[in-house]
């Protein structure tokens, strides 16, 4: 009984400081939901994981990467954003750092160079792999959500007529005569902005054609929430188009020798599921191109068998004919096997995630806190949609994982880093949001009031 007595003191206590916690509940609520279907989903779509002996094997290990990244989310949820947002103006040269180091091929024995499918994408770091790109996904929307704050806070101080504490080098660079016009708040944006983003995308498409596109996507889409120029980001939209056109111009001109992954595009592109192309094939080339025809017709498979509510836990069947079924296809086994009711709860989580986090960033006093949350919220929603749209067959293949629900560790850890920067602004916000919701709660009741009211007087 005293044992009994203790176990609900302990929940209850666990529970209370989870009601005590300044982020934003909701936030907290789509997390865990998450976390959980992962769970499911990965231990029911593993039974061929390489490298594992057993089911408990892989939970082992995907139990030890969940709580890593309820680790990270943690210190981050503690953060001042004032140091969130020091740390982040070194996420363009971090970016740049780690893909000239993957495109050098480097091997320093601890750290290491991965080639996937003859594209390079991986470190292994002691016996780990880390997805580079994953990384700088995050790393560059929120040094791009540094320097857009960075620039509107220069623009400010030259209105002002005060020292700039901001985009010390654009000024110092200015303060040279032929030079002077890097003062100009368009300069800047094309230092700050602009070129990074630019030089990202170019290291990025030799691994990786639909990630390059995917990132650059998203760059621009964050620079609209920055306040950026429409007409600018038209002109950028157009130069990545044109710059597109020109790699797929090389790569069709040198007969293919040039710029393959853009003919890895094109093949994803316009992909035929006729087993005639296997033939003449040998090697790695017979299995990529059995992996390119086999995987998007079992995802179509899986999603057309699951129905309403699916096979069941454990009764999916594709899992043993896609090979990566626990990452890059995982929404279809989810509705394999709990049917379209699984795969719409997943995606109102995700449209949930948008929404809140577009409260949280309008609520927010801080404009890099308004930028962070708003373009992180739309990293995580965007992949997860384009995740969604290669499963149900309406999009070209692109790996992109199921944020905080496909297997994979760096992955996984990378978007708690982007929940817990989240969950940190949160706590600014949520006063603001109570009062917000309490004032709406309170014009409800006092419409309720006035309708009661108006009934009697008919009455």
């Amino acid at each position: 009984m005293e044992s009994s007595d203790r176990d609900n003191s302990r929940i209850n206590s666990i529970w209370q400081r989870m009601l005590n916690l300044e982020g934003d509940k909701v936030i907290l609520i789509i997390i865990l939901l998450l976390i959980l279907i992962s769970f499911l989903a990965i231990f029911s779509s593993t039974p061929l994981l390489p490298a594992q002996s057993s089911r408990l094997a892989t939970m082992k290990d995907h139990g030890i990467v969940v709580f890593l990244g309820i680790a990270v989310m943690f210190i981050l949820y503690h953060f001042n954003i004032k140091w969130i947002k020091k740390l982040s103006q070194w996420g363009f040269l971090l970016s740049f750092v780690m893909l000239v180091m993957l495109l050098c091929r480097i091997d320093l024995g601890f750290i290491k160079t991965q080639t996937i499918n003859g594209a390079l994408r991986n470190f292994i770091v002691a016996g780990y792999q880390i997805h580079v790109f994953e990384v700088v996904k995050v790393a560059m929307v929120l040094y791009l959500s540094w320097a857009m704050t960075a620039i509107d806070e220069d623009k400010a101080a030259m209105k002002e007529g005060r020292k700039s504490d901001t985009l010390s080098f654009a000024n110092w660079l200015g303060t040279h005569p032929s030079l002077a016009f890097l003062k100009k708040t368009l300069w800047k944006r094309i230092l700050y902005v602009y070129l990074p983003s630019i030089i990202i995308c170019l290291l990025i498409f030799p691994g990786s054609g639909s990630s390059a596109i995917f990132v650059g996507a998203i760059m621009i889409a964050a620079m609209f929430i920055g306040g950026v120029p429409f007409k600018e980001l038209a002109i950028a939209g157009l130069i990545g188009v044109a710059g597109l056109g020109s790699m797929l111009a090389i790569y069709k001109i040198s007969d293919g020798q040039l710029m393959k992954r853009a003919g890895t595009i094109i093949s994803r592109m316009k992909v035929e599921y006729d087993m005639d192309r296997l033939e003449g094939l040998s090697g790695d080339k017979f299995y990529n191109m059995l992996d390119t025809l086999r995987q998007p017709v079992s995802a179509k498979i899986a999603v057309h068998e699951g129905r309403l509510l699916g096979k069941g836990i454990g009764n999916s069947t594709q899992k043993y004919k896609v090979e990566n079924i626990y990452g890059d296809y995982m929404y279809s086994f989810i509705i394999e096997e709990y049917g379209m009711a699984g795969g719409i709860l997943v995606l109102i989580l995700y449209i949930s995630l948008l929404a809140r986090s577009v409260i949280i960033s309008r609520m927010s006093d801080d404009h890099f806190a308004r930028l962070a949350v708003g373009s992180l919220a739309i990293l995580i929603t965007g992949q997860a949609f384009m995740h969604i749209m290669v499963n149900v067959d309406i999009g070209p293949m692109t790996g992109q994982t199921l944020p905080l629900i496909s297997h994979g560790a760096s992955a996984f850890l990378v978007f708690c880093v982007a929940f817990g920067i989240i969950l940190c602004i949160s706590r600014k916000a949520r006063k603001k949001i109570q009062s917000a919701e309490e004032l709406t709660e309170n014009s409800r009741n006092d419409i309720e009031a006035n309708m009661v009211a108006a009934e009697k007087v008919k009455e």
